[in-house]
């Protein structure tokens, strides 16, 4: 079985706009995100980094490059059992999945990251990833600073705290006294920490009235590590990881227990790939395959 995982923020990059126009739909896709966000994202998603990185930006670029990937995919027969995304990739993934359109889709991202930058000021928030670290040292360590969590479990080496600022530069240097390889991101928030409780409760509003279909396939949630095709659950989780970690070396677990064998990464770079073949297992990258493969070969190499 092939599960489809869509990747978050921090996949973005200048010049994603010139390389994902080489997608077939990519222009019917850029219209219509255009039509909704009321903004050209094509001229950000080129842009410099400081403006594509803020949060109201990245979000919806992202959002837009992984699902003409996907159509891309699509067309070319290319199927999948199970679909996953590590928080804003969560978003791509329910709209592939069919349990909203693109149209609503570009919108959710664009006011989560609104609602996020909104929320909290630049600067005020920070993460920084910690490598090869034993779990319990880190959450032991976590504990003794103020508004400081662990908010991605990405691989079994490898978390990321998130936090406010001054915490997060502390904690980096106590992991560093004790040669923990400890790195600051480059991000414009405290994702995923009671920190955005605020947020989450305006995106609740926000997609309080927006009917939520079942999914053609399960999801695997971010907040859980289980698969669900329940709409009201979907709709409770996905607010859930706003505020809360999101559990992706549990995700991919359970996708693995359920008869996963190989993922394919659907969006900019390859940074969940990368970590899966790292643990060992099959995965694979659109982008290399649409760059480097002529699109016959492209659909021979997914059968």
């Amino acid at each position: 079985m092939r599960a489809f995982i869509f990747p978050g923020q921090g996949s973005q990059y200048s010049g994603m706009a010139k390389d994902f126009s080489k997608c077939k739909t990519w222009f019917e896709f850029l219209g219509r995100a255009k039509a909704v966000l009321k903004f050209d994202i094509e001229k950000i998603m080129d842009g410099d980094e400081e403006t594509l990185k803020l949060t109201e930006n990245a979000q919806p670029a992202i959002f837009l490059a992984s699902y003409v990937a996907y159509e891309q995919l699509r067309e070319f027969g290319v199927d999948f059992d199970f679909v996953a995304g590590h928080s804003l990739g969560e978003y791509t993934a329910l709209a592939v999945a069919g349990v909203y359109d693109f149209e609503t889709g570009i919108y959710l991202v664009r006011k989560r990251g609104e609602f996020i930058s909104q929320v909290v000021k630049p600067g005020e928030g920070s993460m920084a990833a910690v490598l090869g670290a034993n779990l319990s040292v880190v959450e032991e360590e976590v504990k003794k600073f103020e508004q400081l969590y662990i908010a991605n479990y990405n691989s079994v080496d490898q978390v990321v705290v998130s936090g406010k600022t001054e915490s997060v530069k502390q904690f980096v240097e106590e992991m560093r006294k004790k040669r923990i390889k400890a790195i600051e991101l480059k991000v414009s928030g405290p994702f995923h920490t009671p920190l955005l409780n605020e947020a989450k409760e305006l995106m609740a509003k926000e997609i309080e009235h927006i009917k939520f279909k079942p999914p053609k396939v399960p999801i695997v949630m971010n907040s859980t590590a289980r698969e669900t095709t329940d709409p009201e659950t979907i709709k409770h989780f996905i607010l859930e990881q706003i505020s809360g970690p999101v559990l992706w070396y549990q995700s991919v677990n359970r996708m693995l227990e359920l008869g996963v064998r190989e993922f394919v990464e659907v969006g900019p770079k390859n940074v969940l790939s990368s970590m899966l073949v790292k643990a060992g297992h099959t995965a694979r990258h659109f982008v290399e395959f649409f760059n480097e493969i002529r699109s016959e070969e492209l659909e021979k190499s997914f059968r």
